[in-house]
């Protein structure tokens, strides 16, 4: 009897250790459900920051490799192309950016004396500390050469759960990107996670 016993409080033991399994795993998975909701629904936060740069904020999706393939075929190939396994991957960031510039320059009419006849031509140059323009009109055809540099600025950071002034635990993560070059404005940016195991959030 002892024994018949001792049998069914493993047993009993066994089945609540992995109805606990069971509970902690579900209750993450609608976590991660919920908080990929959550980000699928909220739209890319543009806007500027104190010191005037575009910047971008978004909600990052927390994706199984399984959902990564089927929902994202062509960058799945794209880091297969850069001899990268899916599975070693932790995190994907995707941004999209505008640059757009309004320039009033003057035009200098030169005299070009590398050919057997002389050419003239309309040369004009314009540059700041982002951006450098310089092009020649020469008959009828204009060649323009044009230079941009920017530094994207990117940071992933845990947005806490309030409850009145107290903060805890993990609400979210997010991504703040900006752009140093003012000419240059953030339009998309996306951040995705493919954690090899899910953690409680």
């Amino acid at each position: 009897m002892r024994k018949i016993l001792f049998y069914y409080s493993v047993v009993a033991t066994l089945l609540l250790i992995a109805c606990g399994l069971y509970l902690r795993h579900s209750t993450g998975e609608v976590t991660r459900l919920r908080n990929n909701n959550e980000a699928l629904t909220n739209e890319t936060l543009l806007y500027q920051n104190r010191l005037e740069e575009s910047a971008a904020s978004a909600v990052a999706l927390q994706l199984k490799l399984d959902e990564y393939r089927k929902q994202h075929a062509d960058d799945t190939k794209r880091i297969r192309d850069l001899g990268i396994r899916l599975r070693r991957v932790e995190s994907i960031a995707t941004s999209a950016s505008q640059t757009q510039i309004e320039v009033s320059t003057p035009v200098h009419d030169t005299l070009f004396l590398d050919r057997l006849l002389p050419d003239t031509a309309s040369v004009f140059r314009w540059s700041d500390r982002w951006v450098s323009i310089e092009g020649v009109i020469r008959n009828g055809k204009a060649e323009c050469n044009i230079e941009s540099i920017d530094t994207l600025r990117q940071v992933i950071h845990r947005v806490p759960r309030k409850f009145l002034f107290f903060r805890y635990g993990t609400k979210a993560i997010r991504q703040e990107i900006t752009s140093s070059n003012p000419h240059t404005h953030i339009v998309y940016t996306e951040y995705i996670e493919l954690p090899k195991r899910h953690k409680r959030r």
